[in-house]
């Protein structure tokens, strides 16, 4: 049985989920999956020449991620696996730690430009430099007085 509070709380959700997409709609970035394993968290910051993308990936290793770009389509992927297996006689009593494959896609604009995109990967974040093509650069007209 569904309370007004329920439903009210699931349209604000589904109210901020909108309003998060149409934030990223200007940028040329538009969420393509978020559903596949677990979703690192991410920022995005504008700058004036690049955008700056940086992904929450903690306990993967650098040589477990996969960044590709293919028809415009940004895709971050790792694995984090247990560095522990449970030994007969053992039993987990409580595990906080989740594990498993990391996955996000982004549809990107054709205002990156794809051939310069750089990364980095520290201390369970992933920054990716993706720099803007030069059409869409910000660029500054001179007026003349005459």
């Amino acid at each position: 049985m569904r309370t007004p509070r329920s439903t009210l709380a699931r349209r604000w959700g589904d109210d901020f989920d909108s309003l998060f997409e149409n934030f990223l709609r200007p940028m040329g970035m538009v969420e393509e999956t978020v559903n596949e394993g677990l979703t690192p968290r991410l920022d995005v910051v504008e700058h004036d020449n690049e955008f700056v993308l940086q992904a929450e990936m903690p306990g993967i290793k650098k040589d477990d991620i996969e960044i590709t770009l293919e028809n415009g389509v940004l895709t971050i992927s790792g694995e984090s696996k247990s560095e522990k297996e449970v030994r007969e006689g053992e039993r987990v009593v409580r595990q906080e730690r989740r594990y498993g494959k990391y996955v996000r896609s982004l549809r990107l604009g054709k205002e990156i430009d794809e051939k310069n995109v750089k990364a980095n990967y520290k201390d369970g974040i992933l920054e990716l430099v993706l720099p803007k093509s030069e059409e869409v650069k910000p660029k500054k007209i001179s007026v003349s007085v005459k």
